[in-house]
């Protein structure tokens, strides 16, 4: 008799994103003329920068001659593109990262999910609340929680994020001794932001008590505010005990073609059971090469590319873009007396609707036609918020505030 895997009938019946298309889909087909605005999952609208395309058609030329020619390549990524990435995203900035800690991936999506193999059943894991799903239901999937009871798994540690702590919670907000901590900010779902400050108290307890920091800076270059870190290595002693998540999807607009990338610096440790230190970086190469043939080489071209003069310029103008999508939909409203977090550092805008979430996206969706995301499939507390996201048209964006304002006024 095969036996399956009981813990993923812990997870919620439904994903969230799975459960906003089925409402999207019963609201179009009963009204088929009615042209529906996204606003809701955070997929990218804008093509990609033309250096990128460029990058991209000539890779693809590569593969048309024998000389050039390249087949499985390796699992860690490029050397060409791991140096871009170490010297770019983190030498420049003075961050100490080599190219050899660089992991390309197919997307932090991915590696979110998958970094957790490398940890005993028994961790206990922290995240916040509201939170990005894949966190906890990937850690579901594993084993290492009990069931769900009103939104929350036990076995979790879950940090409530809110208005009072400006949705960062800090080490004194934990409840309970934990070893990993899940961290991403910009944050997903509320558009906030960390300060330098607040890092450091988290790098200084993780360092304090042998725990790991899991950093998602999926939305790093959407920060415009000086001083707010694009990195958890610019705090001291972060390498020591932190692994970062980066994303060319929103950053480049690769939703579609996939990659992005982790950093595992040399010396992190994590412990046997008999208090043995063991590295980690060599845990997840070997995870890679045995589960993951690596990132195309066509794709990792197109990466590269963002990192010329060109595409650095290009990438940055649509983002630009996005976050003016933002402004706009954030000053909307705000003078329609809603209380916006995010929106100037990140191209989400987490909105308090006074009420029940997914009553309030079944309004939109219904009266407005515009698709949101309800905050409680964020967590439950993220209930009584919405998530709104930059990205789409201006035109899309434009003619959608003119909609909310009338069905909210």
């Amino acid at each position: 008799m095969v036996r399956v895997n009981e813990n993923y009938l812990k997870i919620q019946a439904s994903y969230l994103f799975t459960e906003i298309a089925h409402r999207v889909k019963a609201h179009q087909d009963a009204n088929p003329g009615a042209k529906i605005i996204r606003l809701g999952i955070g997929d990218v609208t804008e093509p990609l920068a033309p250096a990128v395309i460029a990058a991209l058609h000539r890779a693809v030329d590569d593969e048309a001659a024998r000389e050039t020619f390249r087949g499985y390549g390796p699992e860690q990524g490029y050397a060409f593109l791991r140096e871009a990435v170490a010297k770019n995203d983190f030498q420049d900035r003075g961050i100490d990262v080599a190219a050899d800690e660089v992991f390309i991936s197919d997307g932090a999506k991915c590696d979110c999910g998958n970094i957790q193999e490398l940890f005993d059943a028994d961790v206990k894991i922290a995240v916040t609340d509201p939170v990005y799903p894949v966190y906890v239901d990937t850690n579901v999937m594993a084993g290492r929680t009990g069931t769900s009871s009103d939104g929350r798994y036990s076995g979790l540690v879950y940090l409530s994020c809110s208005a009072a702590n400006g949705f960062v919670p800090s080490p004194a907000d934990l409840p309970e001794p934990v070893d990993v901590v899940y961290l991403c900010y910009p944050n997903n779902p509320t558009g906030a932001t960390a300060t330098k400050e607040q890092l450091q108290a988290w790098v200084d307890w993780a360092n304090a008590k042998k725990a790991l920091i899991l950093f998602d800076a999926a939305y790093e270059a959407f920060i415009r505010t000086p001083g707010i870190p694009h990195s958890i290595y610019e705090c001291a002693n972060a390498r020591s005990c932190a692994i970062e998540f980066r994303s060319y999807s929103k950053t480049a607009g690769f939703t579609g073609i996939r990659c992005g990338y982790t950093v595992v610096p040399k010396g992190l440790v994590a412990w046997k059971a008999d208090g043995t230190p063991v590295e980690l970086r060599p845990f997840w190469t070997r995870r890679q090469t045995t589960k993951f043939n690596g990132c195309s080489y066509i794709t990792q071209r197109g990466a590269e590319a963002v990192y010329s003069p060109e595409g650095a310029a290009q990438t940055k103008a649509t983002i630009d873009f996005y976050l003016e999508n933002a402004r706009l939909v954030k000053d909307a409203l705000s003078k329609l007396g809603y209380d916006v977090t995010g929106g100037t550092d990140s191209p989400y805008l987490w909105v308090n609707v006074k009420g029940d979430s997914w009553e309030f996206f079944d309004k939109l969706l219904k009266e407005a036609n515009v698709v949101t995301t309800p905050g409680a499939g964020f967590g439950r507390a993220g209930e009584g918020f919405i998530r709104i996201s930059a990205f789409n048209s201006r035109e899309n964006v434009l003619e959608a505030i003119g909609r909310l304002s009338s069905v909210l006024a």
